[in-house]
């Protein structure tokens, strides 16, 4: 944990970088590490634990890392949690709450109550098109002698 406060810190040393920082480990060793690039970069999904993702990923060649766990500087927000199921990692630590986050100025409680709306109902609007195409693609896909689960 104590890596993943560093590279906090150190992101935010320029003023450029939020107070995030990830580690990805398995077992002992430390698999790959990530900063809040979010206005370094201009990348809204440039958040510590999906940069320590996409390294980790890199580093073991696979998409999937089971069997790693994850040190985070604060419980991730919704995105970065569902990139965490995807990847498909053991455990998460984490330091900080979603309150404390929101308190310092990243307050993601929008994101958590759009989710729990019909789609109808959420703020940015959501127009269902071309269905029938769609469900070709995933019977295409799911026909794929080559498609690599995941």
């Amino acid at each position: 944990m104590g890596e993943a406060f560093r590279l906090a810190r150190e992101a935010m040393a320029d003023g450029r970088g939020g107070p995030f920082g990830a580690v990805i480990a398995k077992g002992e060793a430390i698999v790959s590490r990530g900063a809040n690039r979010v206005v370094r970069e201009s990348d809204p999904t440039a958040h510590a634990e999906v940069v320590a993702i996409r390294e980790a990923c890199r580093a073991l060649g696979t998409h999937d890392l089971s069997g790693t766990a994850i040190y985070t500087t604060c419980e991730p927000c919704p995105m970065c949690l569902a990139a965490i199921y995807w990847a498909h990692i053991d455990r998460i630590y984490f330091a900080g709450s979603h309150e404390d986050a929101s308190r310092a100025g990243f307050d993601d409680s929008l994101i958590y109550g759009e989710m729990r709306l019909p789609r109808a109902k959420r703020r940015i609007p959501m127009i269902g098109v071309d269905r029938a195409q769609a469900e070709k693609l995933f019977d295409e896909w799911l026909a794929n002698p080559k498609r690599v689960p995941y």
